[in-house]
């Protein structure tokens, strides 16, 4: 990848913006606090918490029933209890799903310009974090449990973007489009920083571990994440090829995104063929069930 240039003097104001909007993220909620305290490895979740927390929000509590009677989770009869649908998911699967849910929830209270589709960022967020927890389930990548988190807020920075620089991020798309340059190498020229960089730093804000953040950091430049030394699998590679696949799938973010919707990243991952079709069959089947949960 082609280093990307520093900002030039006329850049910084708009990147000094772009920075100071990451104190106006907006709070968790205490479910999603819960959740992303578990993943920081700061308190242990058990089945009675994370129970206790979802049945005091009943919207939560409405949808993951939803998600458990939907076609993905079909079984005899009709399952109405919150620890029921506990012990059918298990603790990863039910606290993704939840992850899931709280963060889309958390975007859709935010004001965004009319050119901007939060449903379309929640699809995306969502579908690149199904495929990459399917993957790193499968590969040997350290700490693949974070996997799920850090694609759900790989693209933070480009929301940062359309909320707060709105007339930077339109001129971007058009650079991107027009010109044929590398989308985080017109972030660059026009903002001084770059979506992966914000949606790092928000994570850091939000006290994640040092994994997630630098998925995020690199999810479009792995080859540079300095926890490759060493390893032949980094969350931050398989967040890229999932990231891919979803984009070239038509769920991307911009909608034309020309340098980065290769969907045979997937396939250098290592997994065999048979295996790999699995993981794409099963990531079909999900993203079905809980799409709606993020529109």
């Amino acid at each position: 990848m082609v280093p990307l240039s520093e900002p030039k003097a006329e850049t910084s104001l708009v990147r000094e913006r772009a920075l100071r909007s990451l104190g106006e993220l907006p709070p968790f909620s205490p479910i999603l606090s819960k959740l992303l305290a578990s993943l920081a490895n700061e308190e242990e979740i058990s089945f009675v918490k994370l129970g206790d927390l979802i049945e005091k929000d009943p919207v939560m509590a409405g949808s993951l029933l939803q998600l458990v009677n939907s076609a993905l989770h079909a079984r005899r009869g009709s399952i109405n209890s919150v620890r029921h649908a506990l012990s059918l998911l298990g603790i990863n699967k039910l606290r993704n799903a939840v992850l899931g849910m709280s963060i889309s929830r958390m975007w859709n209270q935010m004001r965004t310009p009319p050119s901007w589709s939060m449903a379309r960022f929640n699809m995306h967020s969502s579908a690149a974090a199904i495929l990459s927890d399917l993957l790193a389930q499968r590969l040997n990548v350290e700490y693949a449990e974070g996997v799920f988190v850090a694609a759900l807020l790989h693209d933070i920075g480009r929301l940062l973007f359309a909320l707060r620089l709105s007339e930077e991020y339109e001129r971007i798309l058009q650079m991107h489009e027009s010109e044929g340059k590398a989308l985080l190498e017109c972030e660059m020229e026009v903002a001084g920083v770059t979506h992966p960089e914000l949606s790092a730093k928000a994570i850091k804000i939000w006290n994640l571990p040092e994994p997630i953040q630098l998925a995020a950091r690199y999810h479009h430049d792995p080859a540079s994440d300095p926890s490759a030394k060493g390893r032949e699998l980094t969350l931050s590679r398989v967040l890229d090829a999932s990231n891919q696949y979803v984009n070239s799938k038509g769920v991307s973010i911009p909608k034309k995104c020309r340098d980065c919707m290769d969907p045979t990243l997937v396939e250098s991952l290592g997994l065999p063929e048979g295996e790999l079709q699995s993981v794409l069959a099963d990531f079909n089947t999900e993203y079905e069930a809980m799409s709606a949960f993020f529109r």
